[in-house]
C-alpha cells in the first residue's frame, strides 16, 4: 500500500537492472585471466588455434571419456551477437577497477562489433556428442577465421574449459552402467531396465542449478532415471528431449517421523493409500530398518504388500549404515517374509511387486561391492536399484581426467609454425602440436594425427560453431546412440581387464 508499494516497485527496479546488468556482462567478464594476454602475443600474429583433451594419465581409473555438454555452452553463451556497445562500457569500467589500470582491449572489442556485428569471428571442431574416446585424444578445437581476432581462440578457453564437468559426470556415469550391466547380464541374463538402475540423487549437493542442469543432464545420456530436474529442463531446451529421464513418488524421512515414533507404520501405509497404482519408494530406516522390515512390511503391512504387482511395486529403501552389509540383511529379512524364486539363470529373485533401491554411501566403488556380495549370496541384480549423489555430480573435479586447453600452432608473417609446450618438471603435461585430427587407424582404434598430416576426409571432428552460428545441432537420442555400451563392455571376462586392455591399444597421436 502507498509508501510500501513504491519502496518495494524500486526494489524491483534496481534487481531488474542488476539482473540485466549482469546478463549484459555475461560474456565479457567471465574471462579475467585472458584479459590481458592480447597484449601479449608476438607481433603479426594472425591465428591462434588451440585444442582441448583429457589427458592420459598411467593408473587413472578412468581410460576413456564421454564428450558431452559443449552444444549447451555454445548456445548459451556464444551463439548470435554477444558483443554490445553496452557489454564494452561495462566490461571497461569493471577491468579499470579491478586491475586498477587501463587493461582491456576497447578497441579490439568495438572492432568485432563492427565488422561482424558482435558474432564472434571463431571456428570450433569437435567430437561427435556422446562419442565414446581413449584419452589423450582430442576432443575439440578452436581458432580464429579473421585474423585481427587471433586473440579470441584463447579468450574463450576459461569458458570452454568448463566442459570439464559435463565430460566428467558422463563419463563416470557410463562406467556405473558398464558395472551394472554386468552384473544384470550375468545374474539375470538380460539387460531389461539397465536404463533405470541408477538414480540421480544430486540435484541438493551441487554447487549451483546450473552445476545441477549440466550434471543431470550428463547423467541423462546413459541412464533415464533422475530426480533433478534441473538436467530434465536442460535436455529439454538445449537438446531436444520432452522428457528425458523419469521417477516414481518417494516418501522422504520428514514424511515418516511426522508421524511419531509409534506411528510409523501408519506412515508407511499412508503412503501405500496414496499411491497406490504405481511404483511407491518409501525410505524404512527412520528408527530401525530391520524391525521395519520384518515386522511392520512383512508382518503388519505384509498383506497390502502383495496386493501390489509388478507396475506397482513397493520400493524399500534403506539410508544408513554399511550399504553392502545392510542392503544383505534387508534382502534376507524380506525373502523370510515373502518368499523368493529363481530367474532363468538360477539366481534369486524377490516377488515382483517388492524392490530394493540403495542410495545411501554409493560410489563406483560401493556399487561393485554390493552387487558382488548380492551374486555371492545367489541374489540377481534385478532385486536393486541404486541412488547416487555427490560420488556422481559432486566428488570430482578438473584434474579426475586431467581436461586441458593448449595453443598447438598459430601463423605469423603469413608463416605457420607448429607449437607446443614440454616442462621438465612433469612430462605428462607435455602438449600437441600442430593442427590436429583425430581418426580410426586401420586396427580400428582411434588416434589423434598432429602437425596438420591428417587427412580431411578421415577426420571425425566436425564443425559445430562458426563466426558466432551453430552449424551442428545434435538431439539427446543422437547422443544416447552414441554412447550406447558396447557388447564387449558387458561381458563379465573382458570388463574386469579392460584397464589393460585400453591400455594396450589406445594410441596417443602420431608424432
Amino acid at each position: 500500500t502507498g509508501k510500501g508499494e513504491g519502496t518495494l516497485n524500486r526494489r524491483q527496479d534496481v534487481a531488474e537492472e542488476f539482473r540485466v546488468n549482469l546478463l549484459m556482462l555475461e560474456f565479457c567478464l567471465l574471462l579475467v585471466f585472458q584479459i590481458t594476454h592480447y597484449k601479449q602475443y608476438p607481433p603479426n600474429v594472425s591465428k591462434i588455434y588451440s585444442y582441448f583433451e583429457c589427458r592420459r594419465k598411467k593408473g587413472s581409473q578412468f581410460s576413456e571419456v564421454v564428450f558431452f555438454g559443449l552444444q549447451y555452452l555454445l548456445k548459451k553463451y556464444l551463439t548470435g551477437p554477444v558483443i554490445t556497445e553496452e557489454k564494452i562500457q561495462e566490461a571497461k569500467l569493471f577491468y579499470q577497477m579491478h586491475f586498477k589500470q587501463a587493461v582491456f582491449d576497447e578497441e579490439g572489442w568495438r572492432k568485432v562489433l563492427e565488422k561482424h556485428d558482435g558474432r564472434l569471428p571463431i571456428r570450433i571442431k569437435a567430437v561427435p556428442e556422446g562419442r565414446i574416446i581413449p584419452r589423450g585424444n582430442v576432443l575439440f578445437t578452436v581458432e580464429n577465421t579473421d585474423p585481427s581476432f587471433y586473440w579470441l581462440t584463447n579468450y574463450i578457453e576459461t569458458m570452454l574449459v568448463q566442459m570439464w564437468y559435463p565430460i566428467t559426470v558422463a563419463t563416470i556415469s557410463r562406467e556405473f552402467k558398464k558395472i551394472l550391466a554386468k552384473h544384470l547380464k550375468a545374474t539375470s541374463g538380460s539387460l531389461e531396465g539397465l536404463d533405470l538402475k541408477l538414480h540421480d540423487f544430486g540435484y541438493r549437493g551441487v554447487s549451483s542449478q546450473e552445476s545441477a542442469a549440466l550434471g543431470g543432464a550428463a547423467h541423462l545420456v546413459n541412464f533415464c532415471s533422475t530426480d533433478t530436474v534441473a538436467g530434465l529442463l536442460m535436455a529439454q531446451r538445449y537438446y531436444g528431449c520432452p522428457m528425458a529421464g523419469f521417477s516414481i513418488p518417494a516418501a522422504e524421512h520428514s514424511t515418516i517421523i511426522s508421524w511419531g515414533r509409534s506411528k510409523e507404520k501408519e506412515a508407511f501405509e499412508r503412503v501405500l493409500d496414496q499411491f497406490s497404482s504405481g511404483p511407491v519408494s518409501v525410505v524404512s530406516d527412520s528408527y530401525d530398518i530391520f524391525n521395519a522390515c520384518k515386522h511392520i512390511w512383512g508382518d503388519k503391512l505384509k498383506e497390502r504388500v502383495m496386493e501390489r504387482s509388478q507396475d506397482s511395486c513397493l520400493v524399500i529403501r534403506p539410508d544408513s549404515g554399511d550399504p553392502a552389509e545392510t542392503l544383505i540383511e534387508v534382502i534376507k529379512i524380506l525373502e523370510e517374509c515373502f518368499g523368493s524364486s529363481l530367474n532363468s539363470v538360477g539366481y534369486k529373485v524377490l516377488p515382483s511387486y517388492l524392490r530394493i533401491i540403495q542410495g545411501d554411501g554409493i560410489d563406483l566403488h560401493s556399487v561393485e561391492e554390493i552387487l558382488e556380495k548380492l551374486s555371492d549370496e545367489g541374489w540377481s541384480a534385478e532385486n536393486v536399484f541404486f541412488g547416487c549423489g555427490s560420488a556422481l555430480l559432486q566428488k570430482l573435479n578438473r584434474d579426475t581426467l586431467s581436461c586441458a586447453f593448449k595453443c598447438s600452432y598459430v601463423e605469423s608473417n603469413g608463416k605457420g609454425m607448429d607449437v607446443y609446450k614440454q616442462p621438465v618438471t612433469d612430462p605428462s603435461k607435455g602438449s600437441k602440436k600442430g593442427r590436429l585430427s583425430l581418426r580410426r587407424n586401420s586396427d580400428g582404434f582411434l588416434e589423434t594425427v598432429e602437425r596438420g598430416a591428417g587427412k580431411p576426409e578421415e577426420d571425425l571432428l566436425v564443425t559445430v560453431f562458426e563466426n558466432g552460428s551453430l552449424v551442428k545441432d545434435y538431439s539427446l537420442e543422437e547422443i544416447r546412440k552414441n554412447a550406447r555400451l558396447r557388447d564387449e563392455e558387458m561381458n563379465p571376462t573382458l570388463h574386469n581387464h579392460e584397464p589393460e586392455l585400453l591400455h594396450n591399444h589406445i594410441i596417443n597421436g602420431i608424432h
